[in-house]
């Protein structure tokens, strides 16, 4: 992987016994998670969870195959319901509410598993991310009246614009199903941004790329950070991506959290070393 060098905001206490980017004091937290946990049955897949993160912090979740990552992640955009705990965006608590209603209020994310529209061209994998911000009844576009080219017109530049945040634009009528690997990966990220997110939940996004594409991830993860001032919060396995542009760091292990952190603490934490690594002394980069 090529060096790619990010200064991270020092992290710095707050009243919830967590940290957050020194940039981010006095304005609330986009996320507060107060011990939060499910159960399937008799197993508890995540149980007390508590992680708190700055309007505009890029944070890591980590941990081992199987440690509960995801399951956070779909407790977090009602995919799951919490068995308990509460789970707070930009103050405002999100029980009750459904997946749509959860993107509505700012939580967008992407998948392990690239979830593309595969038969849709890339514009309008990404115009499908816009429905948000711009809609149109059916009668307008049914009898195509000139408020619905408005609006498609509108969707048409914005789809764009998002698209060459990666130098995508080009390939707006590319089937997506068509494009490399990592462009899909791309698109992915595109489509969660075309939401108008607060918080944007990257589930493994460098999984498969190499490492110039990961290179690049990291530089692009910090781009879409300062144009959308938002904040990021990454499952990664890869170390040096976590490590290189993480300002706070949660671990998870058999669903509990065993380590929270900048990425200096996480890098000798010795349980994280121990639980998650394999081996005493190892480092994490």
């Amino acid at each position: 992987m090529s060096e790619f060098h990010f200064e991270k905001g020092k992290m710095v206490p707050v009243p919830s016994h967590s940290i957050i980017p020194e940039r981010d004091l006095g304005k609330p937290p986009v996320l507060e998670c107060n011990h939060l946990g499910i159960d399937f049955g008799g197993l508890r897949a995540v149980d007390d969870f508590n992680f708190t993160i700055g309007k505009t912090e890029i944070a890591g979740l980590i941990g081992p195959n199987g440690a509960g990552k995801t399951t956070v992640f779909n407790l977090l955009t009602k995919v799951y319901a919490p068995t308990r705990g509460t789970i707070l965006l930009n103050g405002m608590d999100t029980s009750g509410k459904t997946t749509a209603q959860i993107n509505k209020m700012g939580i967008a994310r992407t998948f392990q598993n690239i979830r593309l529209f595969s038969n849709l061209s890339v514009e309008d994998n990404v115009k499908i991310g816009l429905h948000n911000a711009y809609k149109y009844s059916a009668l307008e576009g049914v009898l195509r009246l000139p408020s619905y080219w408005k609006k498609e017109k509108a969707a048409h530049e914005r789809a764009i614009e998002l698209l060459s945040i990666f130098k995508m634009e080009y390939m707006a009528d590319w089937q997506a199903g068509n494009l490399p690997y990592g462009a899909q990966r791309r698109l992915e990220i595109v489509r969660a941004l075309a939401t108008n997110p607060c918080l944007l939940l990257l589930d493994e996004p460098a999984a498969g790329m190499n490492p110039a594409e990961t290179a690049e991830l990291m530089e692009n993860i910090v781009k879409i950070r300062d144009m959308f001032q938002i904040a990021v919060l990454l499952i990664e396995h890869d170390m040096k991506l976590v490590m290189g542009i993480c300002e706070g760091i949660c671990v998870l292990n058999f669903g509990q959290v065993i380590a929270k952190g900048t990425a200096e603490d996480i890098r000798q934490n010795p349980t994280v070393i121990e639980a998650y690594l394999g081996k005493r002394g190892a480092d994490p980069c």
